[in-house]
């Protein structure tokens, strides 16, 4: 084994020590310093360094100079629950969320929003850009495309709060029932980072989401970015015999 990777699994394993230990602390408690951290885990400085500096990238921990290092600030959850096995729901995700709304307006769909929409390059899409703010803090920029034909009178303010496929159900007698969603690592752009109040490259989270009405047309196309140090997303798994 080479000396990289036997000091790539110490930090590993320092870096999995403090996850449990910071795991039932406050936000903004501070942790035992670097030195307090190397007597009890028996491990050199730059590996306990090297650990907290993960930590640090991911936002679940804060330095400050002079002071120390301290647990980061609380992350929003949003928990999916399975049903089947196969399948899940979303319940709410915590917090009181608002919305900025930064784009609205309708475009021709172009080849390939028709491809994910299902409709002819020329039909209209309504294309809505909203910053998510949760307990007056940014969360997320959700890019939102709707088939313009469905949402024919929505307005800006519509998108300012509430649950919106609550509105799609009530106003405009769309049934939102099912979506495939995909959640990948990514990092801010210059743009993204200042909406968010983040650094640039700061890690994020990207959600594609493509949502069906109870008849299985597809009624909305979205692409989100989520703060990384912010936003967690839980799992309820059920498992049954032919669970892998």
């Amino acid at each position: 084994m080479t000396l990289n990777m036997r000091s790539g699994l110490k930090r590993d394993r320092v870096r999995d020590v403090l996850l449990d230990f910071i795991a039932d602390m406050k936000p903004g408690e501070a942790i035992p310093s670097e030195r307090d951290l190397c007597k009890e885990l028996g491990v050199s400085r730059p590996t306990v360094r090297a650990a907290i500096d993960d930590l640090v990238m991911s936002g679940l921990l804060v330095r400050e100079h002079g002071r120390g290092t301290f647990t980061g600030p609380h992350r929003v959850t949003q928990a999916l629950a399975s049903t089947t096995g196969n399948s899940f729901y979303a319940p709410p995700a915590e917090g009181n969320w608002l919305s900025r709304i930064l784009e609205f307006g309708s475009t021709p769909a172009g080849a390939r929003l028709a491809a994910r929409l299902q409709l002819s390059p020329a039909d209209p899409v309504l294309r809505v850009v909203r910053l998510r703010v949760v307990d007056d803090e940014p969360m997320a920029i959700e890019r939102i495309h709707l088939p313009y034909a469905l949402v024919d009178g929505l307005v800006p303010a519509d998108m300012e709060s509430g649950s919106f496929y609550r509105l799609l159900r009530e106003r405009f007698n769309v049934d939102v029932r099912s979506a495939v969603q995909t959640i990948e690592p990514t990092v801010t752009d210059e743009t993204e980072a200042e909406l968010l109040h983040v650094p640039q490259h700061a890690p994020a989270l990207l959600f594609e989401r493509t949502t069906r009405d109870v008849g299985g047309r597809i009624v909305e196309f979205t692409r989100s970015i989520y703060r990384g140090d912010r936003y967690r997303v839980t799992s309820e798994l059920s498992f049954n015999a032919d669970s892998g």
